[in-house]
C-alpha cells in the first residue's frame, strides 16, 4: 500500500477471492483503493452482487478546452462501474477486461454540477463474456451519460 490508503491489491491475493469479497474489502477499507480513485477523486460507495456505484464531484482541473468536464471522465466512471459490477459476479481466480464500451453523453458536467453518481448493473455474465449497463446522474437524478460494455472473462 502507498500514499494515504491507495495502492493495488497484489494479484496473488486478489486471485484467491471472489469479486464480491474483493469489492466489499475495498468498500470497508480493508484493501487499498486503486490510485485512479485518488487521481480522479472517485470513490466506491455501494456494492452488491451484480451492482456497483461510485461517487465523484466534478472539478475545474478536469475541464476540456470548451469549458466543461472532459467526456473521458464520464467514460472512465462508466467503464469503471460497468466492469466492476461484472467483477462482483466472478469466482476466485477469474478476471475480466473491457473489450467494448459505448457511452452516450446527455448533459455536460461542470464544477457547478455538484456530486454525481455512477451506477453499473449486470445485464448478463456467461463463462467467457459479460455485459453490463451504466448510468451517470447528478444529485437530483438527472441523467448525464449512460453506456454499455462487453467484457472478456478469463482465468487469472
Amino acid at each position: 500500500m502507498t500514499d494515504a490508503g491507495f495502492g493495488v491489491v497484489p494479484l496473488e491475493q486478489a486471485r484467491t477471492m471472489d469479486g464480491l469479497t474483493l469489492f466489499k474489502g475495498l468498500l470497508e477499507g480493508r484493501f487499498p483503493a486503486p490510485p485512479i480513485s485518488r487521481m480522479l477523486g472517485m470513490k466506491l460507495s455501494e456494492i452488491e452482487f451484480g451492482r456497483v456505484a461510485f461517487t465523484y464531484t466534478p472539478v475545474f482541473d478536469h475541464y476540456n478546452p470548451l469549458g466543461s468536464v472532459h467526456g473521458g471522465i464520464a467514460a472512465t466512471l462508466l467503464d469503471s462501474v460497468m466492469g466492476c459490477c461484472i467483477h462482483t459476479t466472478l469466482k476466485a481466480g477469474v478476471g475480466y477486461t473491457t473489450v467494448e464500451i459505448k457511452v452516450n453523453y446527455v448533459r455536460a458536467m461542470t464544477d457547478k454540477t455538484g456530486p454525481v453518481r455512477a451506477e453499473g448493473k449486470v445485464i448478463n455474465v456467461g463463462s467467457r463474456i459479460g455485459t453490463s449497463e451504466g448510468r451517470l446522474t447528478d444529485a437530483s437524478g438527472k441523467l448525464l451519460a449512460h453506456g454499455t460494455t462487453t467484457c472478456l472473462i478469463f482465468p487469472i
